[in-house]
């Protein structure tokens, strides 16, 4: 017992601490961003979650093709590091897991469950504290 919770331990310390370089990595690529392109578009964002689900499937497409791997190495670079600069990234990896199972209908399916449920809860969200506040 004391030896699986030192290792889900030493699992959460590698996603915090690749979670805070990717936040980090983000909050510099967002105003690098700024400053090029100005507020009218998005720009930082866009750039953040294609760039985070390039680096997600170099990543996992060089992780597939290397046998011995730690899985400690996914966890801080995949979970860890392209979690904290865009969960995007993970997004893009799930739907796309799906579509090359053969599950076209289900990614097609999460796709717009995520994108249509998760604008609609931040809508809810901004709805709940414009009537409290």
């Amino acid at each position: 017992m004391a030896i699986e919770k030192n290792f889900e331990m030493n699992h959460l310390l590698l996603v915090s601490l690749g979670g805070a370089i990717g936040a980090g990595l983000r909050f510099m690529v967002g105003n690098v961003a700024i400053r090029f392109f100005g507020v009218s578009f998005p720009w930082a964002t866009l750039i953040v979650n294609v760039a985070g689900s390039l680096l997600m499937g170099i990543l996992i497409g060089v992780l597939v093709r290397r046998t011995g791997t730690p899985n400690e190495v996914r966890i801080f670079l995949a979970t860890g590091l392209l979690g904290g600069f865009t969960t995007f990234s993970a997004f893009s990896l799930d739907a796309i897991n799906l579509w090359q199972r053969g599950e076209s209908t289900i990614a097609a399916g999460y796709v717009l469950a995520s994108v249509i449920l998760s604008l609609f809860a931040l809508f809810v969200g901004l709805i709940i504290v414009r009537s409290i506040v």
